[in-house]
């Protein structure tokens, strides 16, 4: 499939607070836009140290890209009354300019799309939580019949040392369930949307199999990691990072049907950190592998899937700049690939 034939919207954004950073967010991952530049007079603004980890110029005076010949939209979300009569003075001809109303509602636009895309996320955690009810429910027992068998044998005990053991046992199998809870209540919230931070990708795939552990088809697979990569650290939202970890382990041990063969691999490739999930399950029919990053399209059987997992997969990235691709043969198993740029060191 080619690319589509037009030409490339160059855009600046004046004003990088909560406005400017979801802008963005949103125009960066458009394949028809280039943001040229970003300008507020704030240092500190969270939309400029977002530009730069783009690698788009950013300025504190917002008159150094109004000017600009190439620019062809001018988005104004400062507020600022003053800022329009200014740039109707030094823009381009042929610019044109988003300010006032028009930007406010931009802005409203942007907040709304946000939030959608927050619900479809909270959403496919619910349902990948209630996927493992038996699961759960099997690794709660477990603990809770032995503490009432401790319990049990307590009130006939009289050997202080039996005693004192059957307590530590009792603490130490409520400490497991404790912290059952406290896994699952963690995945389950919803996503913070405070920025992004640097994130170390081994910890999150050790967190995403633990999580997956609760799958009730997960007792006869081995789980095989090849870390290979020194540098494993991306910049991104750590929850998101670990949704989308999750849903490409999940996927994988439900394709397998409870028997084979989970790797997860690493390496570095340049400035990208190249991530592999593969499986040994049933594989990806060809005709479905053009779809399976469509909301609501799944290959799974009716009650078993939401279709959202992959879409959420496939979201995340383009927030994170990354690519994704996948190799499937039916019958032998699947591989997704990823690539994330490594994060830049501080300092």
């Amino acid at each position: 499939m080619g690319s589509p034939n037009y030409e490339q919207m160059k855009v600046a954004i004046l004003g990088a607070g909560k406005g400017g950073s979801r802008l963005l967010e949103v125009l960066s991952q458009l394949p028809g836009v280039q943001i040229c530049g970003v300008a507020d007079k704030n240092p500190n603004a969270p939309g400029l140290r977002r530009a730069l980890d783009l690698n788009i110029p950013v300025s504190q005076h917002v008159t150094d890209f109004i000017g600009n010949h190439g620019i062809n939209l001018i988005i104004d979300v400062t507020g600022d009354p003053a800022l329009p009569r200014i740039i109707a003075q030094h823009k381009s001809p042929g610019t044109e300019t988003l300010t006032g109303a028009a930007s406010k509602l931009l802005w409203h636009l942007m907040q709304h799309e946000s939030q959608l895309q927050a619900e479809v996320s909270h959403t496919d955690k619910l349902a990948a939580i209630g996927s493992f009810a038996a699961g759960i429910a099997h690794d709660i027992n477990n603990p809770l019949y032995l503490i009432l068998g401790l319990a049990e044998d307590l009130m006939e005990q009289t050997d202080p040392a039996v005693v004192r053991q059957h307590a530590r046992d009792i603490i130490d199998a409520v400490k497991r369930t404790s912290r059952i809870c406290s896994d699952l209540t963690r995945y389950a919230r919803r996503a913070d949307d405070q920025g992004t931070a640097p994130v170390d990708v081994h910890a999150k795939l050790d967190e995403a199999v633990k999580i997956g552990r609760y799958a009730l088809l997960f007792q006869d697979i081995v789980v095989q990691k090849a870390y290979g990569a020194v540098h494993a650290t991306v910049q991104g939202n750590p929850d998101d990072i670990l949704h989308m970890f999750v849903n490409l382990i999940t996927n994988a041990i439900q394709a397998m049907e409870g028997r084979g063969t989970l790797t997860l691999r690493t390496s570095e490739r340049d400035a990208w950190l190249e991530i592999g999930v593969t499986d040994t399950g049933c594989g990806i029919p060809r005709e479905a592998l053009e779809r399976i990053f469509e909301p609501f399209y799944t290959t799974k059987a009716p009650g078993k899937g939401t279709g959202l997992g992959l879409y959420n997969v496939n979201a995340i990235l383009k927030k994170l700049e990354g690519t994704i691709a996948v190799e499937s043969e039916v019958g032998t198993g699947t591989t997704f690939l990823l690539r994330l740029p490594i994060a830049k060191p501080v300092g």
